[in-house]
Order: structure tokens, then sequence, then C-alpha cells
């Protein structure tokens, strides 16, 4: 029949279209799961190129992408002819079709023309060619386009390349932004492990600084011999040993008489020479366990274990006798002759501060009675009575509470307010007007009276605290505690005693790292269990070490104006700042800057991500009075408490 040849056509047709659909179905299928699976950016635009080219048989297919700032494009990938010479190549947004596509984030295919003005109509009627583009929208954010440029074979693309392309820019897309995302976490990974391996190089730098210093710190550089500071925590050791055994101690101090006269009389190298002799050739007198100590330029201080006061007499004798003999260096023997000043545990002091202070009496003795070798006695040293009369003056003043609190404020850099302060003591006398802290606290230590003072200033700080929150300030208050207080268990019993002590931060010095670091872990920890903060106060300056903060819970550290008032102009000073910042973080640590001086280190230590900042360029300390209106009308408000927290 006539009509079944062209029935039989149709079939075909129908068949072949048929056939066609399935290879682009198959062919979708096939890029989807090529370009779910790859991760690796490059590989996912080469895959989207390639398969595009291949879904609408066109000669060439490129990628644009628009740059982040979105005022151009890049051609990110590319396949077929001539796509190597375009890819890689960034064009502005204004120019060329691409440029058009991805401003108005619509595809250009037929029918585009007649939605251009005249302008755009007659630019783009000859040149576009046999062009389809069509736009690539993410999920969150448009990123670029597809172009097919010219059908294989001639021709222009039909319906079906644009419905197959859109279907596979959308796929394309969502593989891209996968892509992407794993590249910013590859990416940050990347710079996680480089960040991770400066902070272990600047770990490892500020440990060996953290070796030296506490080597320079604990030994003379001249002699080798232990300087005052570990002379010191050797003494605090035996006490404590002593305490225990009823074993006997004591302890010597040794002036070289009118020592100037050798530098003077031979130089400075010389008289270098001569002390480098000295410590040598006293170490040698003493029996093991004992300490020979350079306390000062020349003033040496010796600890004699399980010794009474009639051994150590011998020894101090011993010892002058030795260097009467004279010493000899070089071609030359240089006679020198010492003031020797003795005090023994426990007849002579029951802790460190009062055996050392009657050491010193002792030897100002020796030297009044030219005697050589002279042992404490209260009865005979004039000093002694100077003494008593100041621990009774101390005594009194803590009684008729002429000490007071000056507050200086701490400002929280991340919320620019004033968030607490530190207290410090001052003490307007009487007769001598204010006294500076330096005198009396020094004073308070070596009569033993700073634990009595110490619980007047915390109270003193809490009652003040308590006023200011009624007046709606969440400010925190830090007071300084020496480590001999810290270490004492009277101090905890002072701190059980209290309902509350939250506000409160106790401010400690690097010295107490030079003692028993297990029970100075066990003191903390029990502290940070009553809800009180530790900051290590002149952080740099002293014994510390990350390892030993590794050690102990403390929640902070204050580097100390030392190198942050020269931070700008120093170098290394500027580097320890921020390693110890850096480095402190990484701990868990809260960071404060001391000494801010100026507005241009305020801006520094906040480029450098400090915490809090102290000094004279925010306010200097001040009595309460004072400090309030400073409050009210500093650019920088105080801490407000929570309206949950206010009190009436």
């Amino acid at each position: 029949m006539a009509g079944e040849p062209e029935a039989q056509q149709q079939l075909d047709n129908l068949r072949q279209e048929i056939g066609e659909r399935e290879s682009e179905i198959a062919l979708l299928l096939d890029t989807a799961r090529l370009i779910g699976s790859e991760l690796d950016l490059d590989r996912v635009f080469e895959a989207i190129a390639e398969h595009a080219r291949l879904l609408i048989k066109a000669e060439t297919v490129l990628v644009p992408l628009l740059t982040a700032d979105r005022s151009a494009y890049t051609y990110r990938a590319g396949a077929g002819g001539n796509a190597d010479e375009i890819v890689g190549q960034t064009l502005p947004i204004e120019f060329g079709l691409c440029g058009w596509v991805l401003r108005h984030q619509r595809p250009w295919w037929l029918g585009a023309l007649d939605e251009l003005n005249a302008e755009e109509r007659n630019l783009w009627e000859h040149e576009a060619g046999a062009v389809l583009l069509v736009p690539l929208v993410g999920r969150h954010s448009f990123l670029g386009g597809l172009a097919g440029i010219n059908k294989q074979g001639g021709g222009n693309f039909t319906q079906r390349d644009f419905n197959l392309l859109q279907l596979f820019a959308a796929q394309a897309a969502i593989a891209i932004e996968n892509a992407m995302a794993m590249e910013k976490v590859e990416q940050a990974r990347r710079e996680a492990e480089s960040h991770q391996l400066e902070l272990h190089r600047l770990n490892k730098r500020l440990n060996a600084a953290n070796r030296q210093l506490e080597q320079m710190s604990l030994f003379d550089p001249l002699t080798g011999l232990p300087n005052r500071t570990l002379f010191r925590d050797r003494v605090q050791h035996e006490i404590e040993s002593s305490r225990a055994t009823g074993a006997p101690l004591a302890i010597l101090l040794i002036d070289l008489d009118k020592f100037q006269d050798v530098n003077n009389d031979y130089g400075q190298e010389t008289g270098d020479a001569v002390l480098k002799a000295i410590a040598a050739q006293l170490s040698g007198l003493l029996k093991p366990g004992s300490t020979l100590s350079r306390v000062s330029g020349d003033e040496f201080a010796t600890l004699l274990c399980d010794a009474d006061t009639d051994e150590a007499v011998a020894q101090a004798q011993a010892m002058n006798a030795h260097l009467a003999a004279g010493i000899t260096v070089g071609k030359k023997r240089i006679a020198v002759s010492a003031s020797i000043g003795i005090a023994a545990y426990p007849v002579h002091g029951g802790n460190l501060s009062t055996l050392m202070k009657n050491a010193d009496l002792a030897m100002n003795g020796t030297k009044r009675d030219h005697a050589g070798v002279h042992v404490f006695d209260p009865a005979r040293d004039a000093a002694a009575e100077g003494r008593y009369a100041l621990i009774q003056h101390l005594r009194e003043a803590l009684d008729a509470e002429e000490f007071t609190l000056f507050y200086q404020p701490k400002l929280d850099l991340a919320s620019g307010c004033i968030t607490g302060c530190e207290a410090l003591a001052r003490w307007p006398h009487p007769q001598r007007g204010m006294v500076p802290p330096d005198m009396f606290i020094t004073a308070l230590e070596q009569t033993g009276l700073i634990l009595p003072f110490t619980r007047w200033a915390i109270d003193t700080a809490l009652r003040q605290r308590e006023v200011w929150r009624k007046r709606g300030w969440n400010l925190d208050i830090a007071v300084n505690v020496p480590p001999g207080v810290l270490m004492n268990p009277e101090f905890m019993a002072f701190l059980d005693a209290h309902d509350t002590l939250d506000g409160v931060t106790l401010e400690i010095t690097e010295n107490v790292f030079l003692g028993d670091l297990e029970r100075l872990a066990t003191v903390v920890a029990s502290i940070r269990a009553r809800n009180v903060s530790l900051s290590i106060d002149d952080f740099g300056t002293g014994y510390s070490s990350l390892q030993r903060l590794r050690q102990t819970a403390v929640s902070e550290i204050k580097i100390d104006r030392s190198f942050v008032k020269d931070m700008l102009a120093n170098k290394d000073d500027a580097v320890i700042v921020h390693s110890t910042i850096e480095l402190a973080h990484n701990l868990g640590l809260r960071v404060v800057g001391e000494g801010v001086e100026n507005a241009e280190t305020l801006t520094r230590l906040a480029e450098l991500h400090c915490d809090s900042l102290q000094g004279y360029h925010i306010c200097r300390p001040l009595p309460p009075a004072a400090f309030e209106d400073f409050l009210t009308r500093s650019a920088w408000p105080p801490a407000r408490l929570a309206a949950a927290q206010a009190i009436g």
C-alpha cells in the first residue's frame, strides 16, 4: 500500500529519536555520576566542558566563571577546537557575549536578539553566530555559565540542545559548588597545618628562650654560682625539710671588705677574676649538700644543711682564714678579707625572710665590730631594735586600717568596656605621707605580716566589688598574692571562710614556680575549685615556662610592661609580645598587656588580639571615689550586670 513506506519512515524516525534520547539520558546519567563523585575542582571543570560538548555536539564548549568580586569572568575550562587558547583568559564583565549572560543571568539563544536594545542588537546580530549560552546557578550563588560554540556539522543549536544544556548546567553547578567547598576545606586544612607548624616552631623557640632565661635568672653569669633567687629557693626548701626532721641549718652572708679597692687598683677584669677564684675556692671548703651563692656584686651567701651555730662559726672562720691567705690571679696574689654574718634555724628565725634579714643584721654587726664573724644577737644589734619597731608600726597600721587600695582599670578589647581592675595597696603614713608600696610590701614580707595584710586586701576588694555591683557595674578585681602567702595553709583556710569569691582574681608572680611544682599545682587546683581565677603577673621576667603553665591551672598571664612599653620601637620586644599572645591563646589563656602608655601601643595590641589592656593611657591607679568618677566619664564604659544579676 502507498502509505506503508511513509508509516515505516515515521517508525524509523521515531526509533532514531528514541535512540538519541536514550543516548542523551545515558550521557546525562554518566556525567552526573562522574562529576558528582569527583571532588578535585580542576577535574570537575574538565569533565563538565568535555561532557557538555558531547551532549550538545558542539565544536567548542567554554566554562566562564565569575571572579570573587563579580567584576570580571575567567574562562576556567574548555573542550574542543581553540579551547586551549582561550582557557585562563580573564575579561571584564562588560565585555563579550559571556559577559552579557553573566550580567543578566539569562541564557543566550534563539530569540535573545529580540529582547535586546538597538545598540546591543546591532553589536551581536552578526557576531554571535551559532552560540548557545546558559547560566550556571548553584544552590548558594550565581557561578558563571556554559557556552557552546558552533554546532558540529554546521547549522544552529536546537531546542533539544538548549533543554539538555540547561539540565546539564543544573547538575554541573552543584558539582562545582561541592568541589569548591572541598577545595576550601582542603585549603583550610593546609593553612591549619601551616599554622600548627609555625606554632610548633615558635613554641620551640620560646621554650629555648625560656630555658636560657631560666638559666640566666637562676645562676650568676660570672661565677656560675646560684644567684640570690635560687639561693632563697633552696633555703626555703631546706626550712620546710627541717620543720619535718628537726635538723638545724645556718645561713652565712659573706661581704668582701672594700672590694672596690681591688677593682680600682687592678682593674675590672682582674676584679672579676678574683671573684671567680673566690667562688671556686670557697665552694671547695663546703661539705656536700651545702650551697654557695653570689647574691650581689661582692656579696656571697652560704647555706649549711644539718649545721648548728657552732658548726656555722667554724665554717665561717675557715673561709676567712682562706681568704686572708690571699687569692692568686695570674702572677698576682691579692689579699682579701670578708665580714660574715650568721643566722641559724630555728633559733634566729622560723622562715626565710626572717633568717635572711637576721643574717644581714649580723653581717652589719660584723662590719661594725670588725669581728670577721658575727652571729645574730638581737640584744647586741642596734639595727634589730629598728626592725622590731618596724614590725610594731606595721601591726599598728594594719589594726588602724591606715592602708588603702587604689584601683587601675583593665580594658577588655573585645567588648570595649572596663571589665575589671587591679587593686594596688597604698600607705598614707600619718607623718611620712604616701609611702611607696615597694618599701612597705618588702617590710611586710620580711616581718611575717604579709599574710594578714593580704587577707585585709582581699576583704577590702570584695567589699568594694559589692559597692560597684549595687551601682550595676560588673567589675572583677585582681589582688596581688606573694608566693609565700599562696602556699600558706592558713591562706586556704581564709579563702574557705568566704561564702563567695566570685569576681576575684589572684595575681601571682613567676617566682612561685621556683618551689615544688607538684605542690603548687595542688594548691592552684584547690584555689580554682573555689571559683577564684589566677593570673601570672609580670610574665616574661621570671622563671615560668610553657611546661609549667601547663602543669598549673592558671587562666591568665600579664605580659610585663618592660616588653609592652618598647614594643613599637624594639623588634625583639615586639616578637616576644606577639609570640606570647599566640602561644598563650593556644594554651587557652587570656592575655593582659601591662604598661600601655599611648594609643599606638593600644592599637598594636588590639591587632595582635590581646584580650585586655592596663596602663596609664587608659588610666593610672586611683582611689575609689576618683575611680568611680573615671568610669562615669570614660570613653570606655564599665561592664554592666545583666538585669537578672542587678542588686537593688
